[in-house]
């Protein structure tokens, strides 16, 4: 792993960087994963998701689970009442026919609740209860007749029902039909609760969106007011060969940040592209006071990291330790794959931080670092590491541990 000194600008197809050749205009479609690939707490949110989803491929349509119901509930409803038939010693064959004309009755009359139910869906709980259990047993007392009307003329020998001998079945069909009502509400409640859970979800999800792209999308006014001072002042100098390229590579650059979300995932060699052309523009400013020193693995370059994610912290760096020291300074950035974690390690030869447990406060300078540490949180959760540490004699040290993912590829 040879160590590069970053102290030029514009070089050739091998830059200074071992990333990829920063004097080409970045035109590469943004790859990784997309908004949907959010993981922890976003992970959470996935394996809620396809809960849900596999609880609707299971069910299907509402049309469509109503009449798997309606149709299997009412089979059950015959085979309860055959065994009924066999344990009271009645002939199986006669009665098997008012069975079926029973359950067609029950059918018929589950789906004329339906449509009262659908009416009465959103009335108040007290009157809702009260109107399902007065329909429940006006509908299981016609049930009871119609079925006792029924039974004497398909039955040989059976004597006809008359006066309350009609109401015979009214407490079995009610019960039935109250079962059924139980179970079209509790559906029903089923689903009105996965649809206010399907708007938490997204809720929640475009919240940890947005708060990535707060995070993300604070490139320092100062950058592009430093490099457009610069880039005037090459071409005041009539260089305007640096001019361009310098050009070329904030445009490479911001192109850069407009096309990769802070959602997505790009593999670390994408990374240390874009940092590169974020180098070379700093580089003309700073010239021979700014070196920098990529140590990278060869396995480590394709494991994907959050977009953007180093930027913030060399340019941390760059403020804080390079730009007000008169002989510039040196930054190391480091990174190899440990089992399955990605290790990432940016150190400097500033003065440090003196309280690692206060950086906010110490004049802004702990902003990116700040801001990266929780975009890390917001992105990995618990499943990650970052760590800062001062180093002897002068210096910090920052260590970033993640989990080791590569590109899905077809």
């Amino acid at each position: 792993m040879a160590s590069v000194d970053k102290n030029s600008v514009g070089e050739g197809p091998q830059g200074a960087h071992n990333a990829r050749d920063a004097g080409a205009v970045f035109d590469v479609p943004a790859r990784g994963f997309s908004n949907d690939s959010l993981e922890n707490p976003e992970f959470e949110i996935r394996e809620r998701r396809g809960q849900l989803s596999r609880m609707d491929s299971l069910l299907g349509s509402k049309e469509r689970t109503f009449w798997t119901f309606q149709v299997g509930g009412w089979i059950g409803y015959s085979f309860l009442r055959t065994f009924q038939a066999i344990t009271n010693g009645q002939d199986l064959y006669y009665f098997s026919w008012v069975i079926i004309a029973a359950a067609l009755v029950g059918l018929s009359m589950t789906t004329m609740l339906r449509q009262l139910y659908r009416m009465a869906r959103n009335w108040p709980l007290q009157w809702l209860l009260l109107f399902v259990v007065s329909i429940c047993g006006a509908c299981g007392l016609l049930f009871s007749m119609i079925e006792l009307y029924i039974a004497p003329r398909i039955v040989p020998g059976l004597p006809p029902f008359s006066g309350l001998e009609m109401f015979g079945n009214a407490m079995f069909e009610t019960t039935a039909l109250f079962a059924w009502s139980a179970l079209y509400f509790g559906y029903h409640y089923y689903q009105s609760m996965r649809e206010q859970q399907e708007q938490v979800l997204k809720a929640t999800a475009m919240a940890h969106q947005a708060q990535l792209k707060m995070l993300r999308y604070q490139l320092n006014p100062h950058f592009l007011f430093n490099t457009l001072n610069a880039i005037s002042t090459l071409v005041l100098e009539r260089a305007e060969t640096d001019a361009n390229k310098m050009l070329t590579k904030l445009s490479s650059f911001l192109r850069f940040t407009l096309v990769n979300q802070p959602t997505q995932r790009i593999t670390l060699e994408q990374e240390l592209y874009a940092l590169g052309l974020y180098l070379d523009i700093e580089n003309v400013r700073f010239e021979d006071r700014l070196t920098v020193n990529f140590d990278i693995d060869d396995d480590a370059k394709t494991a994907l990291i959050p977009s953007l994610l180093l930027q913030p912290l060399i340019e941390n760096a760059i403020k804080y330790a390079i730009a007000p020291s008169i002989e510039g300074g040196t930054i190391c950035v480091s990174a190899h794959v440990d089992g399955d974690k990605l290790v990432v390690v940016l150190k400097d030869d500033g003065p440090g931080i003196a309280d690692l447990g206060n950086i906010v406060s110490q004049s802004g300078s702990g902003v990116g670092i700040v801001n990266t540490k929780e975009r890390l949180m917001q992105i990995y959760g618990p499943r990650h590491r970052f760590t800062l540490q001062n180093r002897e004699p002068r210096g910090l040290g920052i260590f970033i541990e993640i989990p080791c993912e590569r590109e899905k590829r077809s």
